[in-house]
C-alpha cells in the first residue's frame, strides 16, 4: 500500500472547501493551512486570457528531503508512503522547512513544532477518505493506492496523463496533477 493523492486541476474552482475543511479537521489556528489553494496566470492576452487554480499541500515524497534532512528523526515515512512528523521529536530547528522543494512546512508558535498535510492518516487507517476528497464537492481530488495498477488513482493518472509538481527534482512526490 502506498496512499497517493490525484488533484484534477480542470475541475478545481478555488472555492478552498478544501484549505478550510483541512483547518476544521486539524483544529489549527487560522494562519495554518496545510492545504493551499493560489490561482496561477491569467496567461495569454486579451481576449484569449486563461487562468486556473492549484491546491498545495504535502507531496508526501518517497525520496523527501525533510526526511533526510531532519536531525532528530521527527520527520519519517509511515509503512503506507505518507511522510509524518513525530511532535514528540521535533525540537522546531525547521531544517524541514528549509530543504523541503515545495515550501509547504509550517511553524506551529503556539506548539513549538513543525506540521504539515498528514494525508489524514487516522482516517485513511479507519477506511476512509480524506477530508479534503470527502469535502470536494466538484471531485477534483482522489485518494487511493499507488501500488495497486487496479485502483481508480493509478487508471486516472494514466488516463488523464497527470503528473507530480516538479519531478524533475527526484523527490518522487505522491501527488500527482491533471493539468488545464
Amino acid at each position: 500500500m502506498h496512499w497517493g493523492l490525484l488533484i484534477n486541476l480542470k475541475k478545481c474552482v478555488g472555492c478552498q472547501a478544501c484549505t478550510i475543511a483541512c483547518q476544521n479537521e486539524n483544529a489549527l489556528p487560522s494562519d495554518l493551512k496545510y492545504c493551499k489553494v493560489a490561482k496561477v496566470g491569467p496567461h495569454g492576452r486579451y481576449p484569449n486570457l486563461t487562468s486556473y487554480n492549484i491546491t498545495v499541500g504535502c507531496m508526501h515524497c518517497e525520496d523527501a528531503p525533510c526526511v533526510d534532512g531532519c536531525p532528530t528523526g521527527a520527520s519519517h515515512h509511515r509503512v503506507d508512503g505518507i511522510v509524518a512528523i513525530d511532535p514528540e521529536k521535533c525540537v522546531g530547528c525547521l531544517f524541514c522547512m528549509l530543504v523541503c522543494p515545495y515550501g509547504v512546512r509550517q511553524l506551529n508558535d503556539e506548539k513549538g513544532v513543525v506540521e504539515k498535510c498528514t494525508m489524514c492518516c487516522e482516517r485513511l487507517d479507519e477506511g476512509r477518505v480524506t477530508r479534503c476528497v470527502e469535502t470536494c464537492q466538484l471531485q477534483a481530488r482522489l485518494v487511493g493506492d499507488l501500488d495497486d495498477p487496479e485502483s481508480e488513482i493509478v487508471k486516472q493518472i494514466h488516463k488523464q496523463n497527470a503528473q507530480p509538481l516538479y519531478h524533475h527534482l527526484g523527490t518522487k512526490p505522491s501527488v500527482y496533477y491533471i493539468m488545464p
